[in-house]
């Protein structure tokens, strides 16, 4: 097998890592299992994480990344802050919960194992620190913009789509039923847009 270099493996892994966590979960999931995903040796694998919280750690770090990647190219920020935070919720749900049960749930399984695992806890807490910082920001970009103010603080206002949403996803991760979690998502934007209560300055 020809030398590749840890910044590289490193990412091959992680990516093998998420997959088998998807398939397998958690508690399941083993370095062995990684690296035949990965289709390196074991040997290979535990060079660049040497253990399995390790590797934890840096699947937990790009699924933080990538959702709120995710997020903030959900938003439409040019249209005001009724529209960027129904377009963002509406985008996000069809990108990334909609056909990805399965990384949703991992995404939970994640958040309990890192506040249950010394050493990971603010894992947990910067995951949703983030996702809200997200949606802070496209709402301060969609007010300034438009010339608006929100009724409520805008961090407020985001830790409150941000916690919204999470209940969605759960709900639907645990009976899955797209017409009425398209409903409930409906709801919800027409809940934050009335707390946000958007009025020209």
């Amino acid at each position: 097998m020809p030398y590749v270099e840890s910044a590289v493996r490193g990412p091959q892994i992680v990516a093998a890592a998420r997959a088998v966590l998807i398939r397998d979960g958690v508690a399941k999931t083993s370095l062995r299992a990684v690296a035949s995903e990965a289709g390196i040796p074991l040997g290979t694998l535990q060079h660049v994480f040497p253990g399995k919280q390790l590797l934890l750690q840096a699947v937990i770090e790009q699924v933080i990344d990538d959702i709120s990647e995710v997020l903030r190219r959900s938003a439409d920020t040019d249209a005001g802050l009724a529209h960027a935070l129904a377009q963002g919720l509406r985008n996000f749900w069809a990108t990334l919960v909609l056909d990805h049960r399965g990384l949703q749930v991992l995404q939970y399984e994640l958040v309990t194992h890192a506040l249950r695992t010394p050493g990971l806890e603010d894992l947990a807490r910067l995951q949703y620190e983030r996702y809200a910082e997200v949606v802070r920001q496209w709402c301060v970009e969609a007010a300034d913009r438009a010339e608006e103010d929100s009724a409520v603080p805008y961090d407020r206002l985001a830790r409150v789509v941000v916690a919204a949403v999470d209940g969605l996803i759960l709900q639907q991760v645990s009976a899955p039923d797209a017409d009425r979690a398209a409903a409930d998502l409906e709801a919800v934007i027409a809940m934050v847009i009335a707390l946000a209560a958007p009025a020209p300055r």
